[in-house]
């Protein structure tokens, strides 16, 4: 894999050092325990966004533990919910390898006459079937191929209905009442889920909770109560608790933005895509060591979104007394219909009194 150039770096790797510098994902019973440490209550519905967990459903046995309301998209949305997303299909062949079809007691039969002289050997026992999740990915044929064979047509589906889950996914994550990432600014270069989603957020919904965790400071927080996790000091949660809200301050959002903002710009468009309103204060721009601007200094929205604007909230206070009015409306036609009614009325008796035939 070295000689390929598949893997990077040494097969040999210190997994303690390179998680004490902030190079490993929050595992979820330590996410759990840093939400309990923010005070959040066992009745929390938490979603569990992103790819498949490390280790399988088992790491999440604390965290469910933790707060029982925890779902994701298979236990949140119903099965034809799912098939509306996805659509119709037409059914396709696996391309996983088939165990042979079994034999008939016949052929079993011929077979034991041509074995040869007894006593002989047994047979080996069958393979074990190949399960979905082994043939999935670059090591379901690194250690067969030497170049990547070419994707088929069920790993192209495989891949579309992935990027429908990863965009369900991330909605959520956008419109969430709190957003904690596990992992972000992994160094790698290229943009990261959670970086994706915390820039959308700053853009979108600026005033929401949106937690910037430095893992190298969880790690060293981690370290001290490694033997009495469950059951820390209170001076302990304490310090976790001001470091994850001071990450979803202004200082949380520059830090990062020190970090993610030359990686991607998508995970801090500010002040590019941002403007004040002539009513709010101008805050002092945050610049960089190399003179970019990461928070404040944002120009003044022009004319026409301050008017769009105000006719937004003036429409959004509307409907109210529109419905007020409408309800009046109504009252008003039901009364003069009530009126005229009992005025036809009136009118059709005093008509049948003065046309009455016995006169």
């Amino acid at each position: 894999m070295i000689k390929r150039g598949t893997v990077k770096e040494q097969l040999t790797v210190d997994s303690v050092s390179r998680k004490m510098a902030g190079l490993c994902p929050l595992m979820p019973e330590e996410a759990g325990l840093l939400l309990q440490a923010l005070g959040y209550p066992p009745t929390t519905i938490i979603f569990l966004a992103g790819s498949e967990t490390f280790g399988g459903q088992r790491m999440l046995i604390p965290l469910r533990a933790m707060f029982a309301n925890l779902v994701d998209r298979t236990s949140l949305c119903s099965q034809r919910e799912l098939f509306d997303l996805v659509g119709s299909e037409d059914p396709l062949t696996s391309d996983l390898p088939q165990p042979p079809p079994p034999k008939s007691e016949k052929q079993l039969i011929e077979e034991w006459k041509r074995a040869g002289p007894r006593p002989r050997p047994l047979p080996p026992p069958p393979a074990r079937p190949f399960y979905a999740h082994e043939k999935e990915g670059w090591y379901g044929w690194i250690g067969e191929n030497d170049t990547e064979p070419e994707a088929s047509l069920i790993e192209f589906r495989r891949q579309a209905h992935r990027l429908l889950w990863d965009a369900l996914d991330y909605f959520v994550s956008v419109e969430a009442d709190a957003f904690f990432p596990g992992f972000h600014n992994d160094g790698s270069g290229w943009p990261d889920y959670s970086s994706l989603v915390m820039g959308h957020r700053l853009y979108q919904t600026p005033s929401g909770i949106t937690y910037r965790p430095d893992r190298k400071i969880i790690a060293a927080l981690f370290e001290e109560v490694n033997d009495h996790r469950y059951h820390p000091p209170r001076n302990w949660t304490i310090a976790a608790r001001e470091h994850l809200n001071r990450s979803a301050s202004v200082e949380g959002i520059v830090s990062s933005a020190m970090l993610s903002k030359p990686v991607s710009f998508l995970a801090h468009p500010l002040p590019e895509c941002s403007c004040r309103t002539p009513k709010s204060p101008a805050v002092q721009p945050v610049k960089d060591s190399n003179g970019r601007s990461l928070f404040g200094g944002e120009v003044e929205c022009p004319d026409w979104m301050a008017r769009s604007l105000a006719m937004a909230s003036a429409r959004n206070s509307e409907p109210q007394n529109e419905d007020y009015e409408d309800e009046l409306r109504e009252d008003g036609s039901s009364q003069d219909t009530q009126e005229s009614n009992t005025s036809d009325s009136n009118k059709s008796s005093e008509q049948d009194e003065e046309m009455d035939p016995d006169d």
